[in-house]
């Protein structure tokens, strides 16, 4: 747990899950300038003011009390159970309600009807960004505030280029400690024309696993949005066979193909979908609802990992674990994933996971499980897969 320092007071803030172990912060430079501008500019902060992108609640956290009515908007699980816990610390009740109201709110969720600050913390993904500019829109009026931040290395032309093109003239500030800010001054005539997502495409007619040629829906900051990520095609070639009516987890599904992939060649499976981000999940929805046959039922579920779901009740995890957190690379979610696995698998029930060669991850399987197997490999993926033989 770290303190951050605001002309607002000092708060306590983690990461979620918590863990002593993590030494990254719950916010970045980034943060503290966008907060340092607010104060000093002296911001009028009695209106809606929508928070969008907050990575671990830092922002949303800090300004409850201040706004007249905050409202976060999310992609991310984790980062709304921080945002949580956060504000929980800053002594905000459980309904949220502090000088207005706190909304929590997701990326598929209806945005509030009239912004009066909006501050945007740029993401990763410049197709989220695109995306929730274009959501955002309609309740932008001709005195908002738009504010944007994030580090120097995560702004680029192309960003601006969205913020002027969707909302209105855009400019940058001076870069402090390697962060910046963007400001825009909303334009009520400005026409930018539809918003492109979700985007769908055709999965190549090579693509293995029995969903050549199927339409798959991608929303807003999935990955690899516009075609089939070589990784995941690498795990459709060896993917598990005959697995009769066995209980089969996507985790970490993204779009859903591989859990699309298990629907289709084996009918009589249950199948689980579950991603910790709210585009992915209703991507894996759609891709699944438009391939699947008429009636076949699958759940889910928009969570941390496998935190939802009882231990021993899965018969086969499927993961192709992600090795970034934002900017950060680190194998901590991908250790996440593969102990929450062990504890959901029944005895006998198997991982797989695909993964980069120089990732290490049959070392970390070992450590979880006690064993891995090497199913497949090419100069750049593994397939390995790890076999829950005790209750140890």
């Amino acid at each position: 747990m770290n303190r951050l320092t605001t002309s607002w007071g000092e708060f306590e803030l983690t990461r979620f899950p918590e863990d002593p172990r993590d030494t990254l912060r719950a916010w970045d430079a980034a943060d503290e300038y966008l907060l340092r501008h607010l104060h000093e500019t002296d911001q009028d902060l009695s209106g809606t003011v929508a928070v969008v992108g907050d990575r671990w609640g830092a922002l949303t956290t800090v300004l409850a009390e201040s706004a007249g009515g905050v409202v976060q908007i999310t992609d991310s699980h984790l980062g709304r159970q921080a945002t949580l816990a956060n504000l929980a610390r800053a002594g905000v009740p459980d309904d949220g309600a502090v000088s207005g109201a706190v909304r929590l709110l997701t990326t598929q969720d209806a945005p509030p009807e009239r912004i009066d600050v909006l501050l945007v913390r740029v993401p990763k993904s410049l197709a989220l960004l695109e995306d929730q500019l274009h959501r955002l829109a309609p309740a932008v009026h001709e005195g908002t505030v738009v504010v944007g931040t994030g580090m120097v290395k995560e702004i680029h032309t192309s960003t601006l280029t969205l913020f002027e093109r969707i909302l209105g003239p855009t400019r940058t500030s001076l870069a402090v400690k390697k962060a910046r800010l963007i400001h825009t001054t909303p334009d009520p005539a400005l026409r930018p024309g539809p918003n492109p997502w979700p985007y769908r495409y055709e999965l190549p007619a090579d693509a293995a696993g029995g969903v050549a040629g199927r339409t798959v829906t991608n929303h807003a900051g999935v990955f690899c949005a516009d075609r089939l990520d070589i990784g995941t095609r690498f795990f459709l070639q060896h993917l598990p066979e005959d697995l009769g009516d066995a209980r089969v987890v996507d985790l970490g599904c993204g779009n859903g193909v591989v859990g699309l992939a298990v629907a289709l060649r084996e009918p009589d499976a249950e199948l689980v979908f579950t991603d910790e981000s709210y585009q992915a999940v209703a991507s894996a929805e759609e891709t699944f609802r438009g391939n699947a046959e008429a009636g076949r039922k699958a759940e889910f579920l928009v969570g941390d990992g496998v935190a939802e779901l009882l231990p021993e009740s899965v018969d086969v995890v499927l993961n192709n674990p992600p090795f970034h957190s934002h900017q950060a690379t680190t194998d901590r979610t991908a250790r996440r994933m593969f102990s929450g696995a062990r504890r959901i698998l029944r005895p006998g029930g198997e991982l797989w996971v695909v993964g980069n060669r120089h990732l290490g991850y049959h070392a970390t399987l070992r450590r979880v499980f006690g064993n891995c197997e090497l199913v497949a490999s090419d100069p750049k993926f593994v397939v390995l897969r790890a076999v829950k033989r005790s209750r140890r």
